[in-house]
């Protein structure tokens, strides 16, 4: 399914779904699977970096860009889970404006972080001659994009406009 498409399911199936629930998706389905996903694709960078250093496609710097993701997105990640997410479940939607105000901007980060990816990437494209290595580099690399965009559309179109609706 297209990205386009799973953002519009995830409008419709957590529109109208409890805090709980919905919490407990962004949870389940982007925290956990971006802590994988990047400590997978880390590894791998680093692999097809030093492997294929003298091919002139050679995504230098990739493997760096994701350990600074990482630790953006962790850190993140953690103020969601810790700060923000507790505020909204107990009810404390007022409390909680400063925080999404903050957890927005990060994410206008984020965005920043998946076009240097796509730069470093050529757009997720390898070389023709690109091993398998690199092939599946690509291919994590634009799964995490497209599920870190969807996690994004789901907290600032859906999670935080009906938290903030409730003051």
């Amino acid at each position: 399914m297209s990205l386009e498409n799973r953002m519009k399911q995830a409008d419709q199936q957590w529109q109208s779904a409890s805090y709980q629930d919905t919490i407990s998706h962004i949870l389940s389905r982007f925290h956990q699977r971006h802590r994988e996903q990047l400590q997978e694709l880390i590894p791998l960078a680093e692999k097809v970096e030093e492997r294929h250093a003298d091919h002139p496609d050679c995504p230098k710097g990739l493997a760096d860009a994701l350990k600074n993701a990482y630790a953006d997105l962790s850190s993140h990640m953690m103020k969601e889970e810790q700060i923000l997410f507790p505020m909204i479940q107990a009810g404390n939607y007022m409390m909680a404006r400063m925080p999404i105000q903050v957890m927005e901007f990060e994410h206008d980060e984020h965005g920043a972080t998946i076009e240097v990816l796509r730069t470093l990437t050529h757009n997720m494209t390898p070389p023709a001659d690109a091993c398998t290595s690199w092939r599946n580099l690509y291919q994590g690399i634009q799964e995490f994009c497209d599920d870190l965009q969807e996690h994004i559309h789901t907290e600032n179109n859906i999670l935080f406009p009906r938290v903030l609706s409730e003051q």
